[in-house]
């Protein structure tokens, strides 16, 4: 099968491809010996949210007074 690259080096990956390997919104991208490897990886949940905290710079102890604020009554 061909894969176009576009001016913004996009390729789409033609369907019978992907439901080959099972669909993944991110893809490990290696060179190998002059061939380009796509390897599908499935993020978990709990995963995404650990990055979307490192990036926002917060740590265990902000999450753990957050939850204690939520928690008191009014």
């Amino acid at each position: 099968m061909l894969a176009k690259r576009t001016s913004k080096n996009q390729v789409t990956l033609p369907k019978a491809v992907v439901q080959q390997v099972g669909e993944a919104d991110y893809y490990d991208v290696t060179a190998q010996e002059g061939k380009i490897i796509l390897t599908p990886v499935r993020l978990q949940q709990a995963d995404a949210v650990r990055t979307k905290l490192d990036e926002l710079g917060l740590t265990a102890a902000d999450i753990d007074e957050a939850i204690a604020w939520a928690r008191r009554r009014p």
